[in-house]
């Protein structure tokens, strides 16, 4: 299947246009940036036409190029609903990094505007489609080392560019929680396999003007149906938080000290390590998301997923703000 990427940056260079090359059911058909030099440089890099390279003015006429399939945004988060919903309004299945959105609002928009196109809408939450992160699910989900009790994980790194729009709200809708924060919420709600019912979050900045728009550090507690609780972290201050974590009766299962890396992720259990094979994980995600579409199956991270992740930060952000714990 044909994919266009929309934003030409650092992820879709160095990660994902390479991913596209080792897929088995997709292959790079179009791009889309605000910058005539880029778009020179990757029609030469990759035999692109100067038909399927696209200004943002041009976005909506993607609709007349049928050897465009899929739409894989991937741009501030703040940009994310509007090139969603104009995607599939122009009958194109859409691939969406995470975050999401800047709210659950605006993910509620763009899953109806999909819904209403009869376009699929995956979220690129690539860890759910490496090995290790699958076999920290099943150990949760099959109760391997007993019934679980409660989940650890954390993501952060020292942050550069003072100047970068990640810092800015207004086009990253937070920061550290936003940014990486999110993959350890997602790793929480996967391996407890529901939603959680309560959350209470702490924020503390060491850099008020760097991070005068953003949170820079975040710790939080979830507490889920059944009495399983989890207990979280994220930073934009440090580097060397990188884990997922499952406590249950009878044992522990991690993923440390590389749990949400591009590659190279190691893991282990009380038992012994976990060998699993190391995938390319936009390769993964992309090739999933075409099976679903050709195929007729469900996603395993539809635009609900995104949404689900959504509310659960809005509530922490809530309960930072507001010093209390807060019903999600």
């Amino acid at each position: 299947m044909g994919v266009a990427l929309v934003g030409l940056g650092g992820l879709s260079t160095h990660q994902i246009a390479p991913a596209l090359q080792k897929t088995r059911h997709c292959r790079l058909a179009g791009v889309v940036s605000g910058t005539p030099d880029k778009i020179r440089a990757w029609q030469a890099k990759y035999g692109l036409p100067a038909g399927a390279c696209y200004s943002y003015d041009q976005f909506d006429t993607l609709r007349d190029n049928p050897d465009i399939d899929i739409v894989y945004v991937v741009l501030p988060n703040s940009m994310h609903p509007e090139y969603t919903i104009r995607a599939a309004q122009a009958g194109k299945h859409v691939f969406c990094e995470k975050p999401m959105a800047n709210t659950a609002k605006e993910c509620e928009a763009m899953i109806a505007a999909c819904a209403a196109a009869k376009r699929r809408l995956g979220i690129g939450y690539r860890c759910q489609y490496t090995p290790q992160h699958l076999e920290m699910i099943r150990l949760a989900r099959e109760e391997v080392f007993g019934p679980l009790q409660m989940v650890e994980a954390a993501f952060g790194f020292r942050i550069g560019d003072p100047n970068q729009w990640r810092l800015k709200r207004s086009l990253a809708g937070g920061g550290a929680m936003m940014d990486v924060g999110i993959y350890a919420v997602q790793g929480m709600r996967c391996l407890a396999g529901r939603e959680p019912v309560e959350v209470q979050a702490f924020e503390s900045k060491t850099d008020p003007k760097k991070f005068a728009e953003v949170d820079e550090t975040m710790t939080w507690e979830m507490k889920f149906p059944g009495g399983v609780l989890a207990h979280g972290a994220t930073t934009y201050a440090f580097n060397g938080m990188n884990y997922l974590r499952g406590l249950a009766r009878d044992g522990w299962f991690e993923l440390a000290p590389n749990a949400y890396g591009y590659s190279g992720l190691e893991g282990r259990t009380s038992r012994g390590p976990l060998a699993l094979p190391q995938v390319d994980h936009f390769a993964a995600e992309l090739d999933d998301f075409a099976e679903c579409i050709l195929k007729n199956r469900p996603s395993r991270s539809p635009g609900e997923e995104g949404l689900a992740d959504l509310k659960v930060i809005e509530a922490l952000y809530r309960s930072a703000a507001e010093g209390r714990a807060v019903k999600v």
